[in-house]
């Protein structure tokens, strides 16, 4: 037994006497608003603030990396191994849901968990496409070297630099390949590429969006059907203590 399951079995021994239990530790409370405010910091930001964009970009790429490490070594209901259970248990937690006889769980529902671990894939997703693009357009950030530092002519002068001729996009403009048109092969390559991230980056970003959606209405059930505030225990770290029927 390690020191967060001692720290565990304590807090449990207080709720049964407060009514009360600790369950989400500050770390796991922090690092879920703070990614809240980094996606949509981003994503409102878009091309108007790119500077803004990227580093919002940055900080929610480092809280997802952080949450993967947390979810191994973290307190007791921040660990993977706490609330990852497979799609059968997501669904009969769904179906009693739908019955009304969902049985309440002190940390995430199975159906929860899982939601979990698709927006982890998601944002990993996100900001993984998005520095990317970043790296091909403008050959800045973590992933410059590795990407784009230079590109393969056809016309025997081997690898030239990349050339960057216009300011970078963000998964939010408008298409306009067809201003490009007859621009050149190397300049096509480089479109090219940046196309392909660009609708990838795109594609991440909805997709996390529907995500979130689901999550949020996920919650409301949830706290509707346990009688229970959810986002307030996100915000205290507290949530009901078991009782004799859970």
């Amino acid at each position: 037994m390690d020191k967060h399951d001692t720290r565990a079995q304590a807090a449990d021994a207080e709720g049964s006497a407060t009514g009360q239990v600790r369950v989400w530790d500050p770390l796991v409370r922090i690092g879920h608003w703070l990614l809240v405010a980094a996606f949509f910091t981003a994503y409102i930001a878009g091309d108007d603030a790119q500077t803004v964009h990227v580093w919002a970009g940055y900080t929610v790429a480092a809280i997802i990396a952080w949450r993967i490490v947390w979810g191994v070594v973290g307190s007791r209901h921040a660990r993977f191994a706490d609330f990852v259970r497979g799609p059968g248990a997501a669904f009969a937690y769904l179906r009693g849901m739908a019955s009304g006889k969902a049985r309440r769980h002190l940390g995430h529902n199975p159906a929860g968990g899982l939601m979990i671990l698709a927006l982890i894939a998601s944002l990993a997703g996100t900001t993984l496409t998005g520095m990317s693009l970043y790296a091909v357009e403008e050959g800045r950030g973590p992933l410059a070297g590795l990407i784009a530092p230079a590109v393969e002519t056809t016309d025997g002068a081997g690898m030239q630099p990349l050339v960057h001729a216009a300011p970078a996009a963000t998964a939010y403009r408008e298409d306009d390949d067809d201003d490009h048109e007859g621009e050149g092969h190397e300049d096509g390559e480089h479109e090219g590429g940046g196309d392909l991230l660009e609708s990838l980056h795109k594609f991440f970003v909805y997709f996390t969006l529907g995500l979130i959606a689901l999550h949020v209405l996920g919650v409301i059930a949830s706290s509707l059907a346990h009688a229970e505030n959810l986002v307030r225990a996100m915000i205290t770290g507290r949530k009901r203590a078991r009782d004799a029927k859970e």
